[in-house]
């Protein structure tokens, strides 16, 4: 059963991506799409490129060398439609801050699309022959991608726990499946090209790598669909923190 092209392989590398689309038309019945339109964007092209992807690699019709090109298409295209999203994670968590929060987000896609581009440089010029080129400069682009979605994924958990930053609830469940995402197929990456895996355990990684990213999308659909009991909060005033100083600082120099 753990075989490429086997009957689960179809499924997994299939079904998220059908189920994705299905999820974007319930976002836009609810309003939901214009509140989180980079995740939206993300949902709608990111299945298009992977059920691209899985075409050229069923028909026989399509080479090895075409199938790797249409791979680094839809690589550059998720990197861009990521970045865009953490941007708009960001944006989302810190909306209380305005100015950070623009700030943040211009800073996470520039960033992203400055050093996807960089890695796809660095790939295309490697001195290789043309094919092996090819498949290990999309490695690399991907490898490149999930280290630097981890990072800033790593940094946001991290800063919104510091100043004790309260997650709304979509919000969360879409950085939280995109975080899971992120960091398995980066482990997974890092034992793959370690080198010295025998076939079947590839395999069986590609496999852990499908299962995660369909877990993901199930993750997605619960946070954005299910809804949740809203707690009352007080209205207490809560002290000012380093960020209120450093936001209303900046909108001093934004906005002289």
């Amino acid at each position: 059963m753990l075989q490429a092209h086997s009957f689960l392989w179809h499924y997994l590398w299939v079904a998220p991506n059908l189920l994705l689309p299905v999820l974007a038309v319930l976002l836009w019945k609810r309003g939901t799409a214009r509140q989180i339109p980079a995740f939206f964007a993300f949902v709608i092209l990111s299945s298009i490129g992977q059920l691209a992807v899985y075409a050229a690699d069923i028909l026989p019709s399509v080479d090895a060398t075409t199938y790797w090109r249409v791979d680094w298409g839809n690589l550059i295209l998720e990197a861009l439609l990521k970045f865009a999203l953490i941007g708009e994670i960001f944006a989302l968590l810190f909306g209380s801050y305005a100015s950070l929060a623009q700030l943040g987000k211009t800073l996470i896609r520039g960033a992203g699309i400055i050093l996807v581009f960089a890695a796809a440089l660095a790939a295309a010029y490697a001195p290789k022959n043309e094919f092996i080129g090819i498949i290990s400069g999309a490695n690399l682009l991907e490898q490149t991608t999930y280290l630097i979605e981890c990072g800033i994924l790593v940094t946001i958990f991290f800063f919104s726990g510091y100043f004790h930053l309260s997650w709304p609830r979509q919000v969360f469940g879409i950085t939280l499946g995109l975080s899971i995402s992120a960091c398995v197929h980066l482990a997974t990456w890092a034992l793959i090209d370690n080198g010295g895996l025998l076939h079947s355990t590839r395999i069986v990684l590609t496999f852990v790598n499908m299962a995660t990213y369909n877990a993901c999308v199930l993750i997605w659909f619960y946070y954005l669909l299910v809804p949740h009991k809203v707690v009352a909060k007080s209205a207490v005033p809560l002290p000012e923190t380093n960020l209120d100083v450093w936001n209303r600082e900046l909108e001093r120099l934004v906005r002289p």
